[in-house]
């Protein structure tokens, strides 16, 4: 993830024609614009890209954000980490887990958070993605720090009425659109 600082040059210094590993600057003599990527170490000591912190919110953090959850660290967890929460966390829905199931991830362990208890404790993220409603997504705090704020509106679980069958069914079409939405996501930082 890129981000931004504001660098200014000391007395005399000529930033246009100092090196700059890993950034793009502009120079006028006046500032420069340094891009810097952040990096974090593996146990071999080699130097890799951070993950890009992302935080998916929807009203109960039962269903939807925990599927979002669940897929951007299942495909592109060596890039992305994932939380979920919710704004009036409840319990995990037993459509969301039946249907994760199906395709092999298991989301039954997992517990609700509250979006509130992030905030508080100052948990800094690249991204906020709210898959709730547009009215609720609204309710959302503003996260400190450099945040993309993005909305993916889906149709709640929870509020399927009919046979555990059709509930069912219904739920896969959100979950099939939920996954969709995490792979263009994930599109849109190719592998360097």
């Amino acid at each position: 993830m890129m981000q931004s600082r504001l660098r200014l040059p000391p007395d005399g210094a000529d930033f246009c024609n100092a090196p700059f590993a890993n950034t793009a600057h502009r120079c006028n003599h006046h500032f420069a614009i340094v891009l810097k990527t952040e990096f974090r170490s593996t146990e071999s000591g080699m130097a890799t890209q951070r993950k890009i912190k992302v935080l998916f919110v929807c009203i109960h953090n039962s269903a939807r954000s925990q599927m979002a959850e669940a897929f951007l660290n299942q495909i592109a967890g060596d890039r992305f980490e994932a939380q979920s929460a919710g704004l009036e966390p409840g319990t995990l829905n037993p459509l969301a887990v039946e249907v994760m199931k199906d395709l092999g991830v298991d989301i039954s362990a997992n517990r609700t958070n509250s979006v509130f208890d992030f905030f508080k404790n100052g948990s800094l993220f690249d991204y906020v993605i709210t898959v709730c409603d547009g009215a609720n997504a609204e309710r959302c705090p503003v996260f400190p720090g450099v945040t993309s704020r993005v909305h993916w509106s889906f149709a709640d679980p929870a509020a399927i009425e009919g046979e555990w069958e059709h509930r069912l069914a219904a739920t896969r079409l959100i979950r099939d659109e939920i996954r969709s939405s995490v792979i263009s996501f994930i599109n849109q930082y190719p592998v360097e």
